[in-house]
């Protein structure tokens, strides 16, 4: 991995992926107690940073490969980014989603016009099925975050950020990214060690699943002792990836950790002040730099909103705690 990969995917990307802007609002600087920044990835094309590394994989794969379909195991974002990538890239792709991965996410990735394939995630093995399938088809795996080029194409908010931070003269900040597997964290922290080495990447994590941040300290991957159990399901993995986990070790400072009540909180705050629909994992890098403040030392916080799909029902559920 390098920042010329990201370049080119941003290259590759230009006027496929939205451009997000930096949003600040005065009410929640109140409660970090400092600036914050505000990147809503939940603006993108299909509600998710996702589609950036989707869309950089598909567009780099060659085209006879590409024609014979793709192939992604997904909760739902990743899900819906492939789905879109593939359609606009005229080929077909078949998702491996969880049986309970939240209804709005499988019907937006089987409406994108993939085939979805669910299966029990404590029960099934994800990576049992998808070899199945792409040996019987042909398909070309792209994997959710441990790929090179999906980790470029998210690496492409990275250089926004580095870019509009510049522009609004922001010279020290934490940047704290929602992270699941790290593809978003890695590729973020790759492309500001490049353009703006004064901005720290943090990754945050919810509650029980805080295996990056328990990587961090040891220095050396740890797992997640169960796969479900969090609202924050978007960002739920078994442990970081072989790739990307000695980009974040080098990298990024500490995880900061936060409870299903703060993300729920930091969902509502996100609607009431900035208008913006956060799903529970992609608010997870807000609640950290609301409710935990004391971990945060600089003037200035960037945090990443990943992703805004989420069922009514949860968001509902959200609002009713303001």
């Amino acid at each position: 991995m390098n920042i010329d990969m990201i370049r080119s995917a941003a290259m590759r990307l230009k006027g496929h992926a939205l451009r997000t802007p930096l949003l600040n609002s005065a009410f929640l600087d109140e409660i970090a107690g400092r600036r914050v920044w505000i990147k809503p990835e939940c603006l993108q094309h299909t509600g998710s940073f996702k589609f950036r590394g989707a869309y950089s994989a598909l567009s780099a794969l060659d085209p006879d490969t590409r024609a014979n379909g793709v192939i992604a195991f997904s909760s739902g974002n990743h899900a819906q980014g492939v789905a879109l990538a593939a359609k606009m890239h005229g080929t077909s792709a078949v998702i491996v989603m969880p049986s309970d991965a939240p209804q709005l996410k499988i019907i937006n990735t089987r409406a994108y016009g993939a085939e979805v394939v669910l299966y029990d995630r404590e029960t099934e093995s994800r990576d049992e099925i998808g070899a199945l399938l792409s040996a019987e088809r042909g398909l070309t795996l792209v994997k959710p975050f441990d790929e090179p080029q999906v980790i470029a194409g998210q690496g492409t908010c990275g250089l926004e950020i580095a870019e509009d931070a510049n522009a609004m003269g922001i010279t020290n900040a934490d940047v704290v990214v929602c992270c699941g597997g790290g593809g978003l964290t890695a590729g973020i922290a790759l492309a500001l060690e490049a353009d703006a080495p004064t901005l720290r990447v943090r990754p945050a994590e919810p509650a029980g699943f805080d295996d990056v941040a328990r990587s961090l300290r040891s220095g050396q991957i740890e797992s997640n002792a169960t796969k479900s159990g969090s609202i924050c399901d978007a960002i739920i993995t078994q442990q970081p990836g072989d790739l990307t986990f000695p980009i974040l070790k080098r990298l990024c400072g500490p995880a900061l950790v936060v409870s299903d009540d703060e993300t729920l909180d930091a969902m509502a705050q996100a609607f009431l002040r900035l208008k913006l629909v956060a799903e529970p994992g992609g608010a997870a890098a807000l609640a950290a730099a609301l409710y935990r403040r004391d971990e945060i030392e600089s003037d200035d916080v960037i945090v990443t909103i990943s992703g805004g799909n989420v069922d009514p029902a949860m968001f509902t559920r959200a609002l009713e705690r303001l």
